[in-house]
């Protein structure tokens, strides 16, 4: 009868691990979708004239499970954004790797942020739509996550004796605000497409103070 009994518990706790499991599964197979539809929306008509209605819809769901799942339109811009961020993060890092040169791959990652700013999707959803909806709160832990990188890699440039020696932290935090003000200049509506070599410009000489003799 212990055996039994064993063996009933067992099966009452695995089909209950299985339920959990296909709960998640769903819940993050419906995030998916919203967050899909959503982000073409966004891209093609701009965070204030998506429809959530037509949004949800695109995405065989309803309102309400837009509101369940982010708590509202910001919300899932919120989510968007992180996901776009996430894909710049990787792509960047790609960039900063591929180089044999730690100070031209340096380089080449503050470069290639400044050009990601004319990409239209990058353009409207992150540094036009997200600058005016959402908060700092919204995006703290990856603009921290980002900061931390950058002082990372700034660090291993000043113990290889590439830069000059400063607080690490200090210079990824000035370099993390030039690059994103220069971004949102570079994006703004109507901006000549001569912003992006002027930023580039400013860059460059900018850095060359940060090298060592």
């Amino acid at each position: 009868m212990i055996g039994i009994r064993f063996v009933c518990e067992y099966c009452r706790e695995f089909a209950v691990t299985q339920v959990r499991q296909s709960r998640a599964s769903m819940i993050e197979a419906t995030r998916a979708k919203l967050i899909s539809a959503a982000r073409s929306a966004f891209a093609q008509h701009g965070y204030a004239q998506a429809a959530m209605d037509e949004l949800t819809a695109q995405a065989g769901l309803t309102r309400g499970a837009l509101y369940h799942h982010f708590g509202g339109k910001p919300g899932l811009l919120a989510a968007v954004v992180a996901q776009m961020d996430e894909e710049m993060d990787q792509r960047l890092e790609l960039v900063l790797r591929g180089h044999d040169d730690p100070w031209e791959g340096f380089l080449a990652y503050c470069r290639a942020y400044l050009a990601m700013a004319q990409e239209a999707e990058i353009r409207r959803i992150v540094l036009q739509d997200a600058r005016s909806v959402l908060t700092g709160t919204d995006q703290g832990q990856q603009h921290q996550q980002c900061i931390a990188f950058i002082a990372g890699f700034l660090q291993q440039l000043i113990d290889e004796g590439v830069i000059v020696n400063a607080s690490a932290p200090a210079l990824a935090r000035l370099l993390n605000g030039c690059l994103i003000e220069a971004a949102f200049w570079i994006a703004e509506e109507g901006a000549p497409p001569e912003r992006l070599n002027e930023s580039l410009q400013a860059l460059d000489l900018m850095l060359q103070g940060w090298k060592a003799a």
